[in-house]
């Protein structure tokens, strides 16, 4: 993801915000969230911080922001995926899961921005929403592949396979960024196309 520090000087007012959104992606990445102050995130994007309270209702307000914005380029990312692997269901289901094996998505630099976020989804309603849909929408995906694959699946078979890819998908991300010695890229993407297998093949 480019979160280069952008310039404010006479930009459009979605433009700062976008910025805003960029300057707390790095800080959470490179600070974590004990890090990551109105200041901070002002001084990264080289801005007073009442442009930060004009835009957003706060600090938590901005996080919420930022991760929906990752969300959104997670989306996007995948999306050009699928949409490069043609028509077929099954290159369309894989194309979608191993999207999250390449950047932009598999990012080790910004787990500490991933991490963040995650801590806050038990102690704030607005990032538990935030999650709650962003996650939604991404497995909302793998079942619609997975229906295209195998239309004769039960709904309740989809919504089962769907979970199980996502775990899977979700532990071998994590495990790449943590520490990559464990395992290749290659491998993590033959483990996910293994896991496509034993959900969708065997029904």
């Amino acid at each position: 993801m480019d979160l280069s520090r952008a310039s404010f000087v006479r930009e459009a007012p979605d433009v700062r915000r976008q910025a805003l959104i960029d300057a707390t992606a790095r800080c959470l990445a490179e600070r974590g969230i004990a890090g990551t102050s109105v200041r901070a995130i002002c001084a990264t994007a080289g801005v007073s911080s009442g442009l930060l309270t004009h835009y957003f209702d706060g600090i938590d307000a901005l996080i919420v922001a930022t991760y929906r914005d990752f969300g959104r380029r997670v989306g996007e990312a995948i999306d050009s995926a699928v949409l490069a692997a043609g028509p077929d269901p099954r290159d369309r289901l894989e194309s979608y899961v191993l999207a999250s094996f390449v950047p932009p998505v598999l990012d080790p630099d910004m787990l500490a921005a991933w991490s963040a976020f995650w801590s806050l989804v038990k102690s704030s309603p607005a990032m538990a929403k935030a999650h709650e849909e962003t996650y939604a929408e991404y497995r909302r995906g793998i079942g619609t592949h997975i229906a295209a694959l195998s239309p004769s699946m039960d709904e309740n078979t989809v919504r089962l396979a769907t979970i199980g890819i996502a775990a899977l998908v979700d532990g071998l991300w994590l495990e790449l960024c943590l520490d990559s010695r464990t395992f290749t890229i290659a491998e993590a993407q033959q483990l996910a196309r293994d896991g496509i297998s034993v959900w969708v093949d065997r029904h």
